[in-house]
Parts: structure tokens; C-alpha cells; sequence
């Protein structure tokens, strides 16, 4: 049998040498990857094998193959929190991203009104997102207590039922989604243009560039990672969306509110998994939603690495 393999005189030894010299680091990371396996690896393998089951959390899991994804496929109510969760997406997105870089815009300055300003703007970023949607739901209260009506009728109007009209779901989710969020991305934005160095926009004045031209050559462009990564958070935050829906608009027994006009993927999961117990079905529901996710951010990252390259 063949002995080491020597070379330059001197035998491989190389993982023994790592193991030496990394040992002790390995050793300290055990725990974390022990955590990490039981926390994350384990439950995430589990559920991808109940997607293909038919599981109520009491009897044996039964393996019934593709039969959940099938059943999905011809699922309306799905569809309809498919084509909900898809307008949200988009509308929350788009409006978050472009109004908070015009906040970061607006107060990007070093004084005191400034400073100010951003972390009012900050403020619901780090609040309790339940004391937020149940301040949501006071606000868009349907008789007088609420305090939209009561603007309302200061204005001469009459009571508006804001949660129990379908056209106005997807716009008030939209609304708490913005407000919410924009702040984080405005902080973003702000990191991003105090990396711009001033010599950029020195130079662009002189040969007499003006406002607009400084801001579409020089800001947006330098921009592009920042602005990679608030539309890739806020994608996979807008397509998680469960508290607003919950809190606010769920009904007596329906989690979509009135008609499932605020009916998304994740409460529809919830729903299937937590109330009607069809366990292995939203395991399904979860990993669909997870490859759409997985698929709008690589695109999107893909898009900002070629848009880079121009």
C-alpha cells in the first residue's frame, strides 16, 4: 500500500496542520452550528418533506407525493392571495423605495432640524410592529372613536367603513407598509449619499451640470447597491406580510377580511397550517412562496450587477 505522498521533500501534511492551527476555532463554533442545525437546517428539511404529506399534527404524517403542489395549482383562494400579495408588492415597494430616497434627499444635512427629522421618520422602524398595527387599527376605527373618521367629520364627511370596503384594502395596507418601513430606508440612503465623495458634484458643477443632471449622473448611480438592497428587503418583508392582515383586517372567521380583499400568502399559510390543521399543505404554501422570493431577488440582483456594468 502507497505511503504519503512526498513533496518538495517533505510529507503532506496539511490537514493535520489545519487542524492544528484551526482547532480551537472550530471547536468554539460547534455550539453555534449545533443551534444553527437544530434551529434552522432540521426544521427547514422537515418542512420540505411534509410539503409532499398530508399532515394534521396528530397522526403520522402519510407521504402523498406532489399531490399539495397539484392541489395548489387549482387552488383559487390561493391564487387570489397570490394576485393580492403580488399587487401589494409592488405598490409598497415601488412607494417605499422612492419615497425614502426623497427623505434621505430632504434631510441629509448635518443640522439639528435635520438629525431631527430622520429619527422621527426612523421611529416606527423600531417600534413594536403589534403597538403599530393596533394604533392602525384605533386610527381606521369604523364609527366615530376611530380617529380617520373623526377627521372626517370635522371635514363635514359621514363615517367611512375603512376596513370593510374591498376597494380600500390594498391601498391602507400599502399605507401602513410605507410609513412604516420608509424611515430604515431613508437611514440607508443617507449612508449611501454621505459615501459619495463631494469632489463628484465640485467637478459636475463647474463644467456645469445642473440639479437634475447631477442627481441622474452622478446620485443614482452611486446609489445602485443601496438601492439593491432596500428593493431585495423590502420584496422578501412585503411578500412576509402577517401582522397588518391579522390584526387589522381579520374577521370573525375569515383571516382575509371582507371578500379576501387583504387575503396574502402568509395568512393563507397560516390559515391552512394553524386553523383548518392541514399541515403538509401550507408546508407547500411556504415553499412556493420561498421560490418566488428566491427567484424576484436573484432577478434583481442580477439586474443591479448588468445595470452596474453599463
Amino acid at each position: 500500500m502507497a505511503g504519503p505522498v512526498p513533496i518538495g521533500g517533505r510529507l503532506r501534511r496539511v490537514p493535520v496542520d489545519r487542524l492544528r492551527r484551526y482547532g480551537t476555532s472550530y471547536a468554539m463554533l460547534l455550539p453555534f452550528l449545533a443551534l444553527f442545525a437544530a434551529f434552522l437546517l432540521w426544521p427547514l428539511a422537515n418542512s420540505l418533506y411534509l410539503s409532499f404529506t398530508s399532515f394534521d399534527g396528530v397522526n403520522p404524517a402519510v407521504f402523498t407525493g406532489l399531490d399539495n403542489f397539484a392541489e395548489l395549482a387549482g387552488d383559487a383562494r390561493f391564487r387570489h392571495a397570490l394576485g393580492n400579495t403580488a399587487l401589494y408588492v409592488v405598490a409598497s415597494v415601488v412607494l417605499g423605495t422612492l419615497l425614502s430616497l426623497g427623505l434621505a434627499l430632504a434631510f441629509n444635512g448635518p443640522s439639528w432640524p435635520h438629525r431631527i427629522m430622520r429619527t422621527l421618520f426612523f421611529l416606527p422602524s423600531v417600534t413594536s410592529s403589534i403597538a403599530l398595527m393596533l394604533m392602525w387599527k384605533w386610527v381606521l376605527f369604523p364609527s366615530e372613536a376611530g380617529l380617520a373618521n373623526t377627521i372626517v367629520h370635522w371635514l363635514g364627511g359621514s363615517t367611512v367603513p375603512w376596513l370593510a370596503t374591498p376597494s380600500l384594502t390594498i391601498p391602507i395596507l400599502v399605507l401602513m407598509s410605507v410609513w412604516g418601513g420608509m424611515g430604515y430606508g431613508m437611514v440607508l440612503y443617507v449612508a449611501g449619499l454621505g459615501s459619495i465623495p463631494e469632489e463628484y458634484y465640485e467637478a459636475a458643477r463647474i463644467d456645469g451640470a445642473s440639479t437634475w443632471q447631477r442627481f441622474r449622473h452622478i446620485t443614482l448611480p452611486l446609489l445602485r447597491p443601496v438601492t439593491t438592497y432596500v428593493v431585495v428587503t423590502g420584496l422578501i418583508g412585503a411578500f412576509q406580510v402577517f401582522e397588518a392582515v391579522y390584526i387589522v383586517f381579520r374577521g370573525t372567521n375569515n383571516i382575509g377580511g371582507v371578500l379576501d380583499s387583504a387575503l396574502m400568502i402568509v395568512p393563507y399559510l397560516y390559515d391552512q397550517g394553524f386553523t383548518h390543521f392541514k399541515l403538509g399543505y401550507a408546508s407547500a404554501i411556504a415553499w412556493v412562496l420561498f421560490l418566488i422570493i428566491f427567484v424576484l431577488s436573484l432577478v434583481n440582483l442580477r439586474v443591479g450587477r448588468a445595470m452596474k456594468e453599463l
